[in-house]
């Protein structure tokens, strides 16, 4: 029984991992003003018929603050870059010169940056719930085992543990979303 929980939370944590892998992708792609890369991820561009991520395509820079550059392998492959970039609705303007996409990220609003903060936290609080959800589960495993004959306080121990794994791992969660609030609201 006691491996049998051991297991379980050993899964069940690197199910938490997970969690925190997404909302640290999720929090990559919302911008703060600045140019980067990973605002793209996730962006589709028809290659031959083939939906394909941008980063196969194409070599992706931030040569500055502001500016995205994004470099086609093939040339005939702009226009549908620039497609791919209208169709996904990014509030992002493609510029081609024939040899590159350019894209100048302009300067957020204060109203943007709200929505923006919005996200974010709407980001964290979803990582949380999925948190809460893998606790659940861990919870309910303990009391079936207490249930079937494990110890009760030995099951106590495992429940307080459970507990700070989920604290430490929601405390991991609001220091990301408050470091991408103040990101955002930096100006």
């Amino acid at each position: 029984m006691e491996l049998n929980l051991e297991e379980l939370i050993k899964k069940e944590r690197a199910a938490m991992e997970v969690s925190m892998e997404h909302l640290n992708k999720e929090l990559s792609k919302i911008r703060a003003g600045k140019a980067s890369p990973s605002m793209l991820d996730g962006l589709m561009v028809d290659y031959y018929g083939n939906p394909t991520p941008i980063a196969q395509v194409a070599n992706l820079n931030a040569p500055d603050a502001k500016t995205l550059s994004i470099q086609p392998w093939e040339k005939g492959m702009l226009a549908a870059i620039e497609q791919a970039i209208f169709k996904a609705n990014l509030g992002l303007t493609p510029m081609n010169d024939g040899e590159f996409v350019r894209i100048t990220i302009p300067p957020l609003t204060e109203e943007r940056r709200k929505d923006l903060v919005k996200q974010v936290k709407a980001a964290g609080e979803e990582s949380k719930i999925a948190l809460r959800q893998t606790r659940q589960k861990m919870m309910d495993a303990v009391k079936k085992e207490v249930k079937d004959g494990y110890p009760e306080d030995e099951g106590k121990k495992k429940e307080d543990q459970i507990q700070g794994l989920l604290k430490s791992y929601a405390a991991q969660v609001d220091q990301l979303t408050e470091a991408k609030e103040k990101d955002i609201m930096a100006i």
